[in-house]
């Protein structure tokens, strides 16, 4: 459940069939060489731009992620083979089901977006893409959050075996306490 400490990455939703693939599929893509680098976050929240007509300019939904793997455009759209990128590296983003926010966020002054991060607490009390932007006195703790993410995924990704479970239980198995305790036993 969202909640005000929850990590989220705001994400332009392109058209309304990426919007029915995150609903009907579970999943949203990044192209890799344009991707933030940071994706290990709590949730997505969608920007719908002009594409989307009336429902446009703004964000109606966010979802949980469930975790992301990297494959190719082909493999993800199978409809579309011939396309110029379709042997172009993506992260696939699994993503659980979208959530609807009571109050769309309007975009005011912006209307073009790609990504950038922001909090639980600010989604939660904006009503506009600008207030979602992370004050200067709360962005060092969020830059220092998406640091410790993006170490942890690299400890999963270089010290843990090979396997299909979460991270997280991967963790409890191993007897990891939390990340940070874990970073601090690889630095010494």
């Amino acid at each position: 459940m969202l909640s005000t400490t929850s990590l989220i990455l705001v994400c332009l939703l392109p058209t309304p069939r990426d919007l029915e693939i995150a609903r009907v599929l579970g999943w949203y893509r990044i192209p890799f060489r344009t991707a933030p680098k940071v994706i290990s976050v709590d949730y997505l929240a969608f920007y719908q731009p002009g594409s989307f007509g009336a429902q446009g300019e703004q964000i109606q939904y966010v979802a949980a992620v469930r975790g992301h793997e990297l494959t190719t455009r082909a493999e993800l759209l199978r409809d579309d083979p011939d396309h110029p990128r379709a042997r172009e590296e993506y992260f696939k983003i699994q993503l659980g089901p979208l959530e609807r926010l009571k109050t769309p966020i309007k975009a005011v002054k912006w209307k073009r977006i790609t990504f950038f991060y922001t909090t639980g607490e600010y989604l939660l009390r904006s009503s506009s893409l600008n207030e979602l932007i992370v004050n200067s006195d709360e962005r060092q703790l969020l830059w220092q959050s998406l640091r410790e993410r993006a170490e942890a995924e690299q400890l999963y990704k270089t010290e843990l075996p090979e396997s299909n479970l979460s991270p997280e239980i991967l963790f409890a198995l191993l007897g990891i306490k939390d990340l940070q305790a874990a970073n601090e036993k690889k630095e010494k």
